[in-house]
C-alpha cells in the first residue's frame, strides 16, 4: 500500500481494528506488518511500516493546525502531550518516542486513513514500534 503525507485539513472519524500494535526487537525485523480492517467495507488492508524510511513527521499535523490541531490528536487519542524531558522530539509523541504519521487508502473502496505510530529505543536493548491507531478520515470542506 502506498503511504502518503496529508496536507489539507481533515475531520477524524471511526478507529479500524487492527490485528496488532505493539512489535518489540526482533518482530520490527525489516519492517513491521500493519494489519486493519476497513471501517467502510471490512476489507483486511496491510501496511508494512520500516524503521528510518516509513512515515511522516507528526509535527506536520499539528503545526499551525493545517491538518489536526493539538486538540484534535489528544481527543481521538492518537497522541499525547510529551513530557517535559522528552520535549526535543516535539510537543506531541506516542510513548514519549520518535513519533510519525501517514496517509492510504483501502485497497477495495479507497477510503482514505491516517496512521500514527512511533518507533525508537524505548530503554537500552528495547526497540519499539507502536501503532496508536489507525482511523478513517475525511477531507474538511
Amino acid at each position: 500500500m502506498i503511504l502518503y503525507p496529508i496536507s489539507e485539513r481533515i475531520t477524524v472519524g471511526t478507529k479500524a481494528a487492527l490485528e496488532k500494535e505493539l512489535f518489540i526487537n526482533e518482530e520490527i525485523g525489516r519492517a513491521a506488518e500493519i494489519q486493519f480492517t476497513c471501517c467502510q467495507c471490512g476489507n483486511g488492508n496491510i501496511i508494512h511500516l520500516t524503521p528510518y524510511e516509513s512515515g511522516f513527521p507528526v509535527l506536520q499535523l499539528y503545526d499551525q493546525g493545517k491538518v489536526l490541531s493539538e486538540i484534535d490528536l489528544l481527543k481521538n487519542g492518537m497522541a499525547e502531550e510529551t513530557s517535559q524531558d522528552r520535549r526535543y522530539l516535539g510537543k506531541m509523541t506516542v510513548d514519549s518516542l520518535p513519533t510519525l504519521y501517514f496517509g492510504t487508502d483501502c485497497q477495495v473502496c479507497a477510503s482514505k486513513y491516517i496512521g500514527i505510530f512511533s518507533y525508537g529505543e524505548q530503554q537500552p536493548g528495547l526497540e519499539m514500534l507502536k501503532v496508536s491507531g489507525i482511523w478513517n478520515y475525511l477531507v474538511s470542506v
